[in-house]
């Protein structure tokens, strides 16, 4: 399904870097139930496939997983990605570490800053409690760490 703005423009929103200031508009409530609605599919998918998915640590989420997750790792080697303490990751210290970090993918990642639903406890499916919005690359952090650390593979539907 695609969005557009009625002069064949997709609309999909983008999410301010972590530290940024949001963006003084109105909110358009046709433009915030297409981004539910991709938002919602695409987290629909995920799920469906980690449940389904045998082998999490060969599971590849984008072509550069290698890079995001040593990038990652190296920039945050001791981030808890089983469960995730939202309060920590959005406080402003990590803010002025995480905007750059994120910027670095703005060439490597489609979407990059494309705002994602990201569980909060990787035991537990996305429900209002265990759910966060994260821009792409964060997404993508969390769960190819995840991942390949182990802690998806108790996920079944």
């Amino acid at each position: 399904m695609e969005f557009t703005d009625g002069a064949s423009q997709v609309i999909l929103p983008e999410a301010p870097l972590p530290g940024e200031a949001l963006p003084s508009v109105d909110n358009n409530p046709q433009i915030e139930q297409q981004w539910a609605v991709t938002a919602c599919a695409h987290a629909d998918t995920y799920l469906k496939l980690i449940s389904t998915f045998k082998d999490h640590k060969s599971l590849r989420l984008t072509k550069i997983d290698e890079e995001i997750y040593t990038s990652f790792r190296a920039l945050f080697p001791k981030v808890r990605v089983d469960t995730i303490d939202e309060d920590e990751m959005k406080s402003p210290e990590s803010k002025k570490i995480w905007a750059p970090f994120l910027e670095s993918f703005k060439t490597k990642v489609d979407l990059y800053n494309f705002l994602t639903l990201l569980r909060k406890d990787s035991t537990g499916d996305y429900s209002e409690h265990n759910t966060i919005v994260v821009p792409r690359v964060q997404f993508f952090c969390f769960e190819i760490a995840r991942l390949r650390e182990g802690h998806n593979s108790n996920i079944r539907l």
